[in-house]
C-alpha cells in the first residue's frame, strides 16, 4: 500500500506571506492555511466612527489586486496550494473571504463566509456569503476534495451540510477567536471541531492568530475527531499529515454518517 499522507500546514503567524509560504513547503506541505482576513489582520474599528468604518472599508482588496496576486506568485513559485484570507472589495458591502489556490497559482475555490459576526465590528459591515463548494485539489497524493469554512461557520449546521453533501473530504478553517483559552466557554470551540469531524468523517484543519490576537492552539483533526497536531500560543507554522487512504476507507465503512437523513413519517 503506498503511502497518502497529505500535509497540512496553519499559518499561526503574522510574518510575510511569501517566507511563510517557503517555509510550509520546505516541511513538505501539500497546502498552507491562513487565519481569517489576514489581508488586514482581522482589523478592528470603532462601529461609533464613521470615518474609521470608511478607512476599514476602503482597505478592502480586490481579487484581481496586488495582495491576491502576491499569494499566487508564492503559490506558484513554492509549488503549493495556499488558502489567503482577505476582506473582499464589492459592493454595497464587503466580504469576509477566503481563496483557495492551487499549486499552479490559480485561484480554484472562492469562499465568502457565510455567517457573519453581525453582532460586533468589523464583520457588522460585512456582506454574507451564500453557498459553499468542494473542489478537486491537486497534490503530491492526487485529487483531494476540499471545502472551506470560515470561523464562525463551523458553528452552523448548514454549512458542514452541504460540504458533505457534496463530498468533500478535507474541511480548510480560517479563524479569529479564542479556540482554547475563551474566558465563557474554554475549549468549547476546539471540542466542537474534533465532534464535527468525527460525526461527518472528515478530516479538518484550522488556522488561528497567536497570542496576543487570539490564542493560537491552530490544529488538525483526523476523520475520528483525534488530535494529529496542535500549535501552543506563540507564533508557528503547525505541520501534520492526514492518511488520505484511511479517511477514504473510512467514509465508505461509516457512510451512514454521511447519508442524508432519511424521511420520517408523519406523526399522527
Amino acid at each position: 500500500m503506498t503511502d497518502a499522507r497529505l500535509r497540512i500546514a496553519l499559518a499561526q503567524v503574522s510574518a510575510d506571506a511569501d517566507t511563510v509560504i517557503g517555509q510550509a513547503a520546505g516541511e513538505g506541505a501539500d497546502v498552507v492555511v491562513f487565519p481569517e482576513m489576514v489581508s488586514n489582520g482581522y482589523g478592528r474599528f470603532d462601529p461609533a466612527d464613521p470615518i474609521a468604518r470608511a478607512a476599514w472599508i476602503d482597505a478592502a482588496q480586490p481579487l484581481d489586486g496586488v495582495f491576491v496576486g502576491r499569494f499566487r506568485a508564492a503559490a506558484r513559485r513554492h509549488g503549493i496550494a495556499v488558502v489567503a484570507t482577505l476582506l473582499e472589495r464589492a459592493l454595497p458591502k464587503p466580504f469576509n473571504a477566503a481563496l483557495l489556490i492551487d499549486a499552479s497559482g490559480d485561484i480554484v475555490l472562492h469562499q465568502r463566509k457565510r455567517h457573519i459576526c453581525f453582532f460586533d465590528a468589523p464583520e457588522e459591515a460585512c456582506a454574507a456569503g451564500d453557498r459553499s463548494a468542494v473542489v478537486r485539489l491537486p497534490t503530491k497524493v492526487g485529487e483531494i476534495s476540499v471545502g472551506v469554512m470560515i470561523c464562525m461557520d463551523r458553528e452552523y449546521s448548514d454549512v458542514v451540510a452541504d460540504l458533505v453533501r457534496q463530498g468533500a473530504e478535507v474541511v480548510l478553517v480560517p479563524n479569529s477567536c479564542a479556540l482554547h483559552d475563551d474566558p465563557e466557554i474554554g475549549d468549547v470551540r476546539l471540542c466542537g471541531v474534533r465532534a464535527m469531524a468525527f460525526e461527518t468523517v472528515m478530516a479538518i484543519a484550522v488556522a488561528n492568530y497567536p497570542a496576543p490576537k487570539d490564542d493560537g492552539h491552530s490544529v488538525i483533526v483526523d476523520p475520528l475527531g483525534r488530535v494529529v497536531a496542535m500549535g501552543g500560543t506563540a507564533p508557528d507554522v503547525v505541520v501534520g499529515d492526514i492518511d488520505i487512504e484511511a479517511l477514504r476507507r473510512l467514509q465508505k465503512s461509516e457512510w451512514f454518517r454521511r447519508a442524508p437523513p432519511a424521511p420520517q413519517a408523519a406523526i399522527l
